[in-house]
């Protein structure tokens, strides 16, 4: 029979104490997959209603059901080359032509994903005031598109290219046609798609690229992210640190917390005597701090959750 666990942290510290960094893990199990949903949607419910200001966590997870892919398998290893660092690209033009060559062929997935009902529920719940503000290391914008307004792209968005010349902001779509134009071919191979609009396509199709340039100065173009190996500006960390100081808990959903840029949070709350509940399928770096950890899929917890509580 199919076993399914979910591991909670209970605390040793008395109940008049529930932000206590110390704390003792127990290990519980659901014999039964069809009621595992409704169960931690319970225990979800419950912590909620003792903790009614939270600060959101999301990562890569929430938005496979919307078809994007992630970075990490459940184990936090890596599924795919590990990608770009942002040196390379603002180093090297090759990089930058692999890139550009590789998210022509990707972009569509992502400026045609939908959100799911994870991305959804954290809008109604944010709409009925559980939700303080939602920070996302994922550059989709599926959030904003579900409907929540108090959102912090951590790592950028994806459907605003910069100028590392005169700083101007293109348009993604708008770049897209800079592409076509600039590259008058097409590649009809097979294409592998990877997380955040990037396509596994071959390198000689990518060196063939013409890289697309600025409308105003010709200068190199960048998508307004933060690559892996970049640093989030300080005054956006501190926006979301400032926010998880006034909030009762931080819920994680759909990350691994391998990239500190995210991890730190939990940290952070730990810090601050601030509960750590996490949701996602598989191992996380913030495993050892979570007061609460949910493994059912994020999209039908978070839904019947915000049923319960809208």
């Amino acid at each position: 029979m199919h076993v399914r666990a979910l591991f909670c942290c209970v605390h040793s510290t008395p109940v008049s104490a529930p932000g206590s960094a110390s704390s003792v893990c127990h290990t519980c199990a659901y014999n039964d997959p069809v009621d595992s949903v409704d169960q931690d949607s319970r225990a979800l419910c419950a912590f909620i209603r003792d903790h009614p200001r939270l600060v959101v966590l999301t990562g890569a997870g929430i938005s496979a059901d919307s078809g994007i892919p992630t970075y990490r398998d459940r184990r936090g290893v890596w599924l795919h080359r590990e990608p770009i660092q942002q040196q390379a690209f603002l180093e090297d033009e090759n990089t930058r032509r692999r890139y550009w060559a590789r998210s022509w062929f990707g972009w569509p997935v992502v400026r045609d994903a939908i959100p799911n009902p994870a991305h959804y529920a954290l809008a109604q719940l944010e709409a009925g005031g559980s939700v303080q503000l939602l920070i996302t290391q994922n550059i989709d914008r599926l959030h904003q598109r579900a409907g929540s307004r108090r959102v912090v792209d951590l790592h950028g968005r994806i459907d605003r290219v910069r100028c590392l010349s005169c700083t101007r902001v293109h348009a993604r779509e708008t770049v897209q046609g800079l592409l076509q134009a600039r590259n008058r071919w097409t590649y009809r191979g097979p294409v592998a798609t990877r997380p955040d609009g990037d396509v596994d396509i071959p390198e000689d199709v990518c060196r063939r690229l013409v890289l697309p340039r600025c409308e105003l100065c010709q200068g190199d173009l960048m998508p307004d992210v933060v690559f892996f190996g970049g640093s989030v500006p300080r005054r956006r960390v501190a926006t979301c640190m400032d926010s998880l100081e006034q909030a009762d808990a931080l819920l994680c959903v759909g990350s691994s917390l391998q990239v500190y840029s995210g991890y730190r949070f939990c940290r952070r709350a730990q810090q601050l005597g601030k509960p750590v509940v996490l949701v996602n399928p598989g191992l996380t770096r913030a495993d050892d701090m979570a007061r609460l950890k949910l493994t059912s899929p994020a999209g039908p917890l978070l839904a019947r959750t915000a049923e319960r509580l809208c």
